[in-house]
């Protein structure tokens, strides 16, 4: 059988989709059809009505990849009938009736703890100054900066958002774990990849490795474009 010709990227937390810019340049370049997904990141129910929105446009069966609260969103809007694989990038992979917040609530002694403000009418930040160390630590300085700069809210309804049921217990998947990772433990990360089943790779990158390392991010997504059951 052919492989899969649509990608379509789903930012997280904090970001929006400009990060995917040399992930989709690579993609493209291979003849892929690749699309990125701005969702708002309000609540996870507005993200995967957004994110089912660009996958009906699709001409045919697509490769849907999350990064980081990207894999949350995912994991619900997974269910769609044109979704052929899934590709967690440092992501969570909720199971059924949990959220980010109950994926964070119990961080495993010494754990890095993200630098996470106290809610501002209703949204999260991170620290400006701890963006860099916490979420891109191997990316350029310049960007790493951009990406501080350019930090989008993030709403609390979006963590407290259940997946109803999982993608992942029906459609393959694959996950990137990222081992140097200060925002995700790799630990929580391995143990999400292994309950959804996963196929699973491992990088030294930060948790921005979609920016830091597009060539490898670019090569997983491929392996799920051509694995067709």
């Amino acid at each position: 059988m052919s492989s899969v010709k649509n990608i379509v990227l789903v930012h997280g937390g904090f970001v929006d989709g400009s990060g995917w810019q040399q992930v989709h340049r690579l993609l493209t370049r291979d003849g892929f059809n690749v699309r990125v997904v701005q969702n708002p990141t309000h609540s996870l129910e507005g993200d995967v009505a957004v994110t089912r929105q660009v996958l009906d446009a699709q001409d045919g069966p697509a490769v849907l990849v999350g990064h980081s609260y990207g894999g949350a969103v995912i994991t619900e809007a997974g269910r769609h009938e044109g979704v052929a694989a899934l590709v967690y990038i440092a992501a969570f992979a909720p199971d059924k009736d949990e959220s980010v917040n109950t994926l964070i609530a119990d961080p495993a002694p010494g754990a890095p703890v993200p630098p996470i403000l106290p809610p501002q009418d209703g949204f999260l930040f991170l620290d400006h100054e701890k963006f860099a160390a916490s979420f891109a630590g191997d990316v350029a300085p310049d960007e790493a900066r951009f990406l501080a700069d350019s930090q989008v809210p993030w709403g609390v309804e979006a963590l407290g958002g259940t997946v109803t049921e999982p993608a992942w217990r029906t459609k393959p998947s694959w996950y990137l774990v990222a081992t140097d990772d200060r925002m995700i433990p790799p630990p929580a990360q391995r143990a999400m990849a292994g309950r959804a089943g996963s196929t699973v790779s491992e990088t030294a990158a930060s948790h921005a490795v979609y920016v830091s390392q597009p060539e490898v991010v670019a090569e997983l997504i491929k392996q799920a474009a051509a694995h067709r059951a």
